[in-house]
């Protein structure tokens, strides 16, 4: 999934260098991504394996810095499993629906 027409004007992240943000998404989900629940439209919840905290730290900050609409919380309810809660307005539940369909495409491979 290449596509990256979903991404939002507010996204401040130069385009050129979008498709590598979605790249690292696409393997952060693809190497750790063990569930994806969506508890309302305005959030979904991924769960992570704990091995992966380095990375989604990491990319999360630097998500947070140029698409400053979402929300990103990231917890450890066990030792092996990461909560990654990612909530945004109502004006942006597109971006959430298309990364939910990323996350579960990349899941399936």
């Amino acid at each position: 999934m290449t596509d990256d027409s979903w991404v939002p004007d507010a996204c401040t992240l130069p385009t050129t260098e979008r498709p590598v943000r979605l790249a690292e998404f696409d393997g952060l989900f693809r190497d750790a991504l063990r569930g994806v629940d969506r508890p309302a439209a305005r959030h979904l919840r991924l769960h992570l394996d704990g091995e992966a905290e380095p990375v989604a730290r990491d990319l999360i900050a630097r998500e947070s810095a140029c698409c400053s609409f979402f929300t990103f919380d990231l917890a450890r309810p066990d030792g092996d499993v990461l909560t990654l809660d990612v909530r945004v307005p109502a004006a942006r539940v597109a971006v959430l629906d298309a990364l939910a369909r990323r996350a579960t495409a990349a899941r399936g491979r």
